[in-house]
Formats: structure tokens, C-alpha cells, sequence
């Protein structure tokens, strides 16, 4: 088997290799790690290398491999995003703020990969503090979608997206806040999923903002569900984290027979229209497994959708940054949209946020009469494939099918699944759009319904003869 081969080899599959030992840990992480050098001058998504620990990691996994003692992921490359904090190593969340910050303790999602025996041998770029769809910061520099390197990767975990769309690691983390796992996940080509609030344990004061999840970004559906099973599950530390743990099973549920809502735009978002096109036709990949499409009419107002989110964003991303980060230096220190994100981000009044309580609740209340007749809703996860990688919404506009949106959330559908944060999403590929970029369908459950969100989207992957980029793969 050849680099690009092992490269984009999945997880389940290397698994299976280690255990038969026609692959050895050591081979698989080499071999991502070249590929890391071949791509990393145009792509640039990985912040931070650690290769010398990963590879003495990686020769102590193929010794427990032979002992009979490896662990759930034993050798598997995994990516972290420059977010999560790791003991003793530099966490910058993509900010000059904070290049000198090293974390004192590791976050509950590494120490679960970590115990079950993945190798972290790189972090993956982010936006500063996560706070765009882009990934670009002054830290380090743009990150670039491998189908088109004119295009973003998305963000905010947009270097997680495009290290597995390159095969610069096996599986990636990320964390959704308004999208930030999902539409790297649409505009990579991969499988990324947001689980429901409480799922995932995490740190103050995001374990207590039903909008926030970490979760898993991976190439295909199977290696999806292999990294949720490991990082999901109650911790002493966050009071929010569910008990009991839910274990998705390898048997998923037959979705033959099943009713899917289908909602093109969500009510209120205008589409390019080979976004449109691509994800109209990805529908075919749930007719063929059995199911039944039914378009349903969500009767939600995007206007209400975007001044609810961006409540909920000013009372605590911008109110933390305010008082973290709010001397006149250290705002000199910024990149211009985050100085802009705190510009228009005012004070929240009682007022406000109870209208953000009361919107939130009569959307959840019509999402449920769509799921009181549907098993879950699908949707497209991004309105365009056509933002530049270095795009700023501080001063750059976006125009989507003639019409000019908000520069900030007015280009992806994600962000009304944060607001309803109890329900999982989970994206897959819906092919490619006219510019060579991927294009993603999201997958929506009913609260705390992640197994049925994984059958869905297992089923459109085998319809579709397997993950998307096991069949195509970037130019670059």
C-alpha cells in the first residue's frame, strides 16, 4: 500500500490492520506525516507538530499491538484543535493574545483520546478564538480548502477539515459553537458531527452554553461514531455532562421505512444554486436505503434566527473577550473581526435574553411538529462554496443568487442548531459544487437522538458506494 493510500486510510480499517499485523503504527504515521510535508506549504492547516513524541507514540502502540494490550484507538493520528487544552504544551485559540499560553491541565476530550491510545501529533489552525466561518488568523497565517486553494476550508475548525481532506491525520477534533464542526466537515468533503448539548464533556464556561459542543471530525460515517463512542460520556468536571454514557452501536438501525423532512433553504436561507442542485440530489442516497423524502415547511424567520443567535454570542463570547482581553494593547493585538464582532456585540439586556428564551422555544416547538411526523430533518449545511480563504467579515460582503447576506452567519444554515442545542447533527458529503468544492448535507435528530442521525447518514454513505473520499481526493 502506497503513502496516499495509507493516508487516507480510515481508522476502522487501520484498526483492522494493526490487529492482523499487515500494517504497523509506525508505517501508518510516517506516512502522514509526509503527506503533512507534500501539502502543508499550500494547505496549512496544521498550527502545531509534535512528530519526534508522536513517532516514540507510535513504536510503543505497535509494542502493544503485539503484546495483546492495545487500546480502542492504539495508533491511531489524531488531530487536535488549537482550542483544547493539552498539559504543558502552547494553546493559542489563533491569537497573539495568548502564543505564550501554556495550558496547566488537559481537557477532558484529550484525555480521552490520549487514554485510549491516540497518537496527537499535530494541532489544526483556527480563527482567532474560533469567531468566524473562515480559518485565518495573524498567528498563523490562512488556511487553505485543499479542492480549491482560493476557497476556505471553512471554520472554525477549519484546519481539522482540511488535515483530513489532505490525509494529514487519521481523525481530527473540533468544537460547534454556530457550525464550526459542520461546515469544515460540508466544505472538506468529510463527516463531521455536533453532538446534543451535554454529550461531550468540556471546560468553563462553555459546559454551561447549550450553543457549544466539542465533538469529532472524521472521513466517514464509521470512524464518526468510533471517536464519539471515546470522548462522549459523563466527567466529575463538567456538571452539564449526561450520565448515563451512550454508546452508538456498530449495528445501526435500518432506515428503510423511515419518513425524512426535507428542507431545502430552512425557510429563510437563499442557496447558490449548485448548493441546491448537489444536496436536491444527494436525497436519492436516502431513497435508495428504503426511506421517504417529505419536503416540510419549517415556518421559521431567518431575521428572528440570526438576532437570537447573536444575543446569545454577545452575552458570552463577546462579554468574556470584553473582560479578558479588553485593554486598549491588547485590542491592537486583534485581527479586525474580532475587533469588529466586539464593535457591534453591545451590552445584552434581561429583555434581550428573554427574547432569546422566547424565540428559542417556539422554535423548538415547530421543529417538533416536523419531527412528530419525520424521524429526522435534513438540510444543506452551507449556502455557498465560493468564500475566499482570506475573507473578512469586518469588510468583505457576501452576495448568494444576487442577494447580499450578513457577512458573519448569513452564509450557512448550522447556527439554528446551536440555538437548539439538544439536537444532534451530523453532516456527510453531497458531492462537489462548480468551483471543485465539497458540498454538505446535515442531518438533524430529535433531542439527544444521535443514534438515529448516524443510521441516516451510514445509510446515504453505503448508497453512495462508501465516504466520499475514498472514491474522489483534493488536487492538491
Amino acid at each position: 500500500m502506497n503513502d496516499d493510500d495509507l493516508c487516507y486510510l480510515s481508522a476502522a480499517d487501520a484498526l483492522a490492520r494493526f490487529r492482523d499485523r499487515s500494517l504497523s503504527p509506525v508505517e501508518l504515521l510516517d506516512a502522514v506525516i509526509r503527506r503533512a510535508g507534500e501539502t502543508e506549504p499550500v494547505v496549512n492547516a496544521l498550527c502545531m507538530r509534535y512528530f519526534d513524541a508522536a513517532q516514540e507514540l507510535a513504536r510503543m502502540a505497535e509494542r502493544n499491538w503485539l503484546s495483546g494490550n492495545a487500546r480502542a484507538l492504539e495508533g491511531i493520528p489524531v488531530a487536535i484543535k488549537d482550542e483544547a487544552l493539552i498539559a504543558g504544551k502552547v494553546t493559542t485559540n489563533g491569537s497573539l493574545l495568548m502564543q505564550e499560553y501554556v495550558a496547566m491541565e488537559t481537557d477532558v476530550l484529550v484525555q480521552r483520546l490520549q487514554a485510549a491510545g491516540a497518537i496527537i501529533h499535530a494541532r489544526t489552525a483556527t480563527p482567532e478564538f474560533s469567531m468566524a466561518f473562515v480559518t485565518d488568523s495573524r498567528i498563523w497565517g490562512t488556511t487553505r480548502n485543499p479542492w480549491n486553494s482560493g476557497i476556505t476550508p471553512g471554520g472554525s475548525s477549519g484546519g481539522a477539515g482540511a488535515s483530513l481532506a489532505t490525509g494529514s491525520t487519521t481523525l481530527a477534533s473540533g468544537s460547534d459553537i454556530a457550525g464550526s464542526i459542520r461546515v469544515p466537515a460540508s466544505m472538506n468533503g468529510i463527516v463531521g458531527f455536533k453532538p446534543p448539548y451535554g454529550r461531550v464533556p468540556q471546560n468553563a464556561p462553555y459546559n454551561l452554553d447549550s450553543y457549544s459542543q466539542e465533538g469529532p471530525l472524521a472521513r466517514s460515517v464509521e470512524d464518526c461514531r468510533i471517536m464519539q463512542n471515546i470522548i462522549a460520556g459523563p466527567h466529575p468536571r463538567d456538571p452539564a455532562s449526561l450520565a448515563p454514557k451512550l454508546e452508538i452501536p456498530a449495528a445501526l438501525p435500518d432506515i428503510r421505512g423511515w419518513r425524512i423532512g426535507w428542507s431545502p433553504d430552512l425557510g429563510f436561507q437563499p442557496l447558490e444554486n449548485d448548493v441546491r442542485d448537489r444536496t436536491h440530489t444527494a436525497l436519492d442516497l436516502f431513497r435508495d436505503a428504503g426511506a421517504e423524502i417529505v419536503e416540510v415547511n419549517l415556518g421559521w424567520s431567518g431575521r428572528h434566527w440570526m438576532k437570537t443567535a447573536m444575543i446569545h454570542y454577545s452575552s458570552i463570547m463577546a462579554a468574556q473577550m470584553r473582560r479578558d482581553f479588553g485593554a486598549p494593547e491588547q485590542r491592537e493585538q486583534l485581527t479586525p473581526y474580532i475587533r469588529h464582532f466586539l464593535d457591534i456585540s453591545g451590552e445584552v439586556s434581561a429583555a434581550n435574553l428573554l427574547a432569546e428564551i422566547d424565540h428559542t422555544n417556539r422554535m423548538y416547538a415547530q421543529l417538533a411538529e416536523v419531527f412528530e411526523r419525520c424521524r429526522v430533518l435534513v438540510a444543506p449545511t452551507v449556502a455557498t462554496t465560493a468564500i475566499a480563504a482570506d475573507f473578512d467579515y469586518s469588510k468583505d460582503r457576501i452576495r448568494i443568487g444576487g442577494k447580499q447576506v450578513d457577512p458573519i452567519l448569513g452564509w450557512v444554515l448550522t447556527y439554528p442548531f446551536n440555538t437548539l442545542g439538544r439536537c444532534p447533527v451530523l453532516n456527510i458529503p453531497a458531492g462537489l459544487a462548480a468551483n471543485g468544492v465539497p458540498v454538505g448535507l446535515q442531518i438533524i435528530g430529535r433531542s439527544y437522538d444521535d443514534v438515529s442521525v448516524f443510521a441516516a447518514g451510514a445509510a446515504a454513505e453505503r448508497a453512495a458506494g462508501g465516504p466520499f473520499l475514498s472514491q474522489r481526493r483534493p488536487p492538491i
